[in-house]
C-alpha cells in the first residue's frame, strides 16, 4: 500500500473512528458522509479487512471492528507527528522571517551599506524592510523591530537608545573651494544659498537652519535661494551636488564625510539633537532570537 497516496483515506477512517460517525468525520473535514464513506470502503478494500460494522438503524453510529481497533492508536499517532512537523516547519519559517520597520532615509544612508555584515553573521535569517513613511502599527503590519527617529517615547512599545545625533552645516568640496572666503565667517552663512529639510515638523524638536542660526546667535534674513525638500537623504544630496550649505545629521552624512563627498563646516561648533535613533519593538517580542541578534548587531555597528 503507498500510505502517502492514501492519506486522505486514513484521515477519514481516523476521523470517522474518533467519532463513530461518517457525518461527524465530514463536518471536521469539510467533506461530504458519502465522500468519508466512499474513503472508508476504498481503505478496506486495499487492507482487505473490515474496518466498521454499520448500523442501520437508530443513529446510524459506527462500531469499530476488533481489527480497527488494534491499528487506531498507531495511525492517531502516525497523524499527531505529521502534525507536529508540519507546525514545527511553520514556526521555524517564522522564526527566521525578520520584518524590520524603518525609515527610507535611515535604510539608504546607514542601515542598507551595512546590513551584509548581518547577513554573513546570520545567514539563516531573511530580513523583510517596512519603509513606510507612516508610524505603523506593530500588530497589524507583524513588525518585530524598528529603528525610530525621535524623543524616545511611543506608547505600548519598548526604546532602547541606539545613537545620539549631531547637527552641522555640510556642503560639497567643490562647494567649499569656491566659497571658502566667505566661509571663514559663520555670519556670511547668511548670503549663501542654504538647503532646507521639510521633512519633520518644526514642533518635533527637529533642528532646522532657523533654530541653529539662532543657537550660534547669527540673527538677520538669510539667502532664499536655497532648495527646500522634505528628504533627509535628498538634503544631502543636493549639497553632495553642489547646490548649496545643507544642515546634516551626523548619522546619515558619516558615510558621504568619510568617503569626501561631504565637507563638515566648523567642526569647533557642537550641536547635539534632542532626537536620536531608538532600537524599538513590542515587549512580548523581547526573547525572540532573531530579533536579539538583530539588537545586538545594530549596536555593535553603531560603535
Amino acid at each position: 500500500m503507498d500510505i502517502p497516496k492514501h492519506l486522505n483515506a486514513l484521515k477519514a477512517f481516523e476521523a470517522s473512528a474518533r467519532h463513530l460517525s461518517f457525518s461527524g468525520a465530514a463536518q471536521e473535514l469539510n467533506v461530504t458522509s458519502a465522500a468519508v464513506g466512499q474513503s472508508v470502503r476504498t481503505l478496506e478494500e486495499l487492507l482487505g479487512v473490515t474496518l466498521f460494522y454499520r448500523q442501520s438503524s437508530g443513529k446510524k453510529r459506527l462500531e469499530l471492528t476488533a481489527l480497527a481497533e488494534q491499528i487506531l492508536p498507531d495511525i492517531q499517532i502516525g497523524f499527531d507527528y505529521l502534525s507536529k512537523a508540519v507546525n514545527k516547519v511553520k514556526v521555524i519559517d517564522t522564526e527566521q522571517k525578520l520584518t524590520v520597520a524603518i525609515s527610507p532615509t535611515f535604510a539608504s544612508k546607514w542601515l542598507l551599506p551595512r546590513i551584509n555584515r548581518f547577513q554573513q553573521v546570520h545567514p539563516e535569517i531573511e530580513i523583510n524592510f517596512d519603509t513606510d513613511l507612516k508610524p505603523v502599527d506593530f500588530n497589524s503590519h507583524c513588525i518585530d523591530i524598528a529603528v525610530r527617529y525621535g524623543t524616545g517615547h511611543w506608547s505600548g512599545l519598548v526604546a532602547e537608545k541606539l545613537m545620539e545625533e549631531e547637527i552641522f552645516p555640510v556642503c560639497s568640496p567643490s562647494f567649499y573651494l569656491n566659497y571658502q572666503s566667505q566661509l571663514k565667517d559663520i555670519k556670511n552663512l547668511l548670503d549663501l544659498p542654504l538647503i532646507h529639510c521639510l521633512s519633520m515638523d518644526n514642533d518635533s524638536g527637529f533642528i532646522t537652519w532657523d533654530k541653529w542660526l539662532k543657537s550660534n546667535y547669527i540673527m538677520g534674513e538669510y539667502n532664499q535661494t536655497g532648495f527646500k525638500i522634505n528628504n533627509s537623504a535628498g538634503v544631502l544630496q543636493l549639497a553632495i551636488d553642489g547646490h548649496g550649505i545643507a544642515l546634516a545629521r551626523s548619522v546619515i552624512a558619516c558615510d558621504d564625510l568619510k568617503k569626501g563627498k561631504l565637507v563638515r563646516l566648523y567642526p569647533e561648533i557642537t550641536c547635539i539633537s534632542p532626537l536620536a535613533y531608538y532600537i524599538v519593538y513590542r515587549e512580548e517580542c523581547c526573547t525572540l532570537s532573531k530579533l536579539i541578534a538583530f539588537k545586538e548587531w545594530l549596536i555593535q555597528e553603531k560603535n
